[in-house]
Order: structure tokens, then C-alpha cells, then sequence
């Protein structure tokens, strides 16, 4: 296939893609220039109780006061899954937003219904 046409292929599929996927892709590509520099582990093949370090972008940031201590949980997507990082006993953390990009590093725990989470993780945040 001569390159003109590979680009107009690639530029149709996606205009074709759903959205979240386009977004997923970025999110890959990006995490991908991270692991160039850190030992990352792509979301997908994480274990539970493992030690890791997952390289993505925050989705949401939220602040839970209820139960007896508060906590600041983060939901870090790298375009080939997600996984729940808790920061226990902390009302803010200056810097976590949604969109942040970071490193995360912590031991991956598994919750009964099967999400996995990081509890206290240590980070680094990305430009």
C-alpha cells in the first residue's frame, strides 16, 4: 500500500473511532514515552500483590470523608486499564487533579469485586 494511502486509511479509521477509544490510544502513546524512563507495567497485566509502577492519566480525583479517616482516591487510566490509588488519612494533595499525568508505585491489592487498587502509593508527577 503506497504511504498516501496508509495515511488516508489511518485518518479514516479514526474519524470512524468511538471517542473513548481515541482517547485510550492517546493515553497509551503517552504512558508509552513514560515507561521509557521508568519501569513501568502496563494496567492490564498488573497482579494482585504485586509490587509495580503504573505510568497514566488521572481520570478523577475525589476526597472521601466518610468512615473514620479521610482519604484522597484517584482513578489512573493508561489507555489499557485502570486502578484505584488511595492516599489514606490525606484531605489534599496538592498537584493530583484530573488529566495529571503520573508514575505511581506501590503494592497492587485486588477489592472483592475485583477492581484493583494501590493504597498510599508513592508518585511522580508528569509534564
Amino acid at each position: 500500500m503506497a504511504p498516501a494511502a496508509a495515511r488516508v486509511k489511518d485518518w479514516l479509521k479514526r474519524i470512524a473511532a468511538p471517542s473513548q477509544e481515541l482517547f485510550a490510544d492517546e493515553i497509551r502513546r503517552t504512558s508509552s514515552a513514560d515507561t521509557l524512563d521508568a519501569d513501568t507495567t502496563p494496567i492490564e497485566r498488573l497482579e494482585p500483590r504485586q509490587l509495580a509502577a503504573v505510568a497514566g492519566r488521572l481520570r478523577t480525583v475525589v476526597l472521601r470523608t466518610d468512615g473514620r479517616s479521610p482519604s484522597v482516591e484517584a482513578e489512573l487510566f493508561d489507555g489499557t486499564g485502570q486502578v484505584a490509588l488511595v492516599w489514606m488519612g490525606r484531605r489534599r494533595i496538592v498537584g493530583l487533579e484530573a488529566g495529571t499525568r503520573l508514575v505511581a508505585r506501590g503494592r497492587v491489592a485486588q477489592l472483592g469485586d475485583g477492581r484493583l487498587v494501590v493504597y498510599n502509593p508513592s508518585y511522580e508527577l508528569r509534564p
